[in-house]
């Protein structure tokens, strides 16, 4: 795992009472990138995470308070993912910050996020009743791993292997809500449901689900959790596409929901029950 104790990442702050842009804390996606071997200018995937923050307020130039839902995409290309709690403290930054309107804050949070990710975000704000009616809670049709009646023997990422059918091909989508990961910096655990959508070899269902529940124990980010899953699914299945997204729980008011994907993506646009 990277080692971060050189970062400011963990220590005591303060909840700040006045907008500053610099408290969003980039942290260079390269550094979890090494223990994966791969190399950001020859990625072998595509892909964005997508972050919601469900706790964004600010004033209206009469004083009035508002709130809103934004989503920010960053592309995954990007040389930098933001560290969450640093999002938190910056959008907390805005509560007593006067704005004109909701056109003028979509602007400042992509020029501050941008600006922290060395490459361009894009925001989305919804207000409470859009959101609800734009993203819904629904499931997609697929295939849930989680019942199946096997023994778990290993909670850390490790040698296991995922198997795969040689010559049967087939075109599905798999999902568990089982996966469960921890966070370098605080060792807190972070919860998500995985979808695997491919075209390939037939992927065997119990040993992908051992696979899945080795992460238990695991410390890493989000988005290179993610990465080492569609790198291990390449590896050892060699689909001829592959999409990979993870939507995890929301904490601090923030879930992050990284994609990756090899050949055309197949989007998930919409939200998880435990989100």
């Amino acid at each position: 795992m990277a080692d971060y104790r050189d970062t400011a990442l963990g220590d005591t702050t303060d909840y700040p009472s006045h907008y500053d842009a610099g408290l969003l804390y980039p942290i260079a996606r390269q550094r979890g990138r090494d223990e994966l071997a791969i190399q950001s200018a020859a990625l072998p995937f595509a892909g964005f995470d997508l972050w919601t923050a469900y706790e964004l307020s600010w004033l209206q130039p009469n004083g009035l308070p508002q709130v809103a839902i934004a989503e920010f995409t960053v592309p995954a290309d990007s040389p930098n993912i933001i560290e969450s709690k640093s999002l938190k403290l910056y959008l907390n930054s805005l509560n007593q910050h006067c704005i004109n309107d909701e056109y003028e804050l979509q602007l400042l949070l992509e020029r501050d996020f941008s600006a922290a990710a060395g490459a361009c975000v894009s925001v989305d704000l919804y207000r409470l009743e859009e959101f609800a009616a734009f993203k819904p809670i629904n499931e997609p049709h697929g295939i849930c791993l989680d019942q199946q009646n096997i023994v778990i023997d290993s909670y850390q990422r490790n040698d296991l292997t995922i198997d795969a059918a040689a010559g049967e091909s087939v075109t599905e989508l798999l999902y568990s809500h089982l996966l469960r990961t921890n966070c370098p910096v605080t060792d807190q655990p972070d919860w998500a449901t995985l979808y695997i959508a491919y075209t390939g070899p037939k992927i065997d269902r119990e040993s992908l689900l051992r696979y899945l529940v080795s992460y238990r124990s695991h410390q890493d980010f989000h988005e290179q959790c993610v990465e080492a899953i569609t790198l291990d699914l390449l590896k050892y299945c060699q689909p001829q596409q592959l999409t990979v997204t993870a939507r995890y729980t929301r904490r601090g008011g923030i879930d992050i929901n990284p994609q990756r994907s090899v050949g055309p993506a197949i989007q998930h646009n919409y939200r998880q029950v435990r989100q």
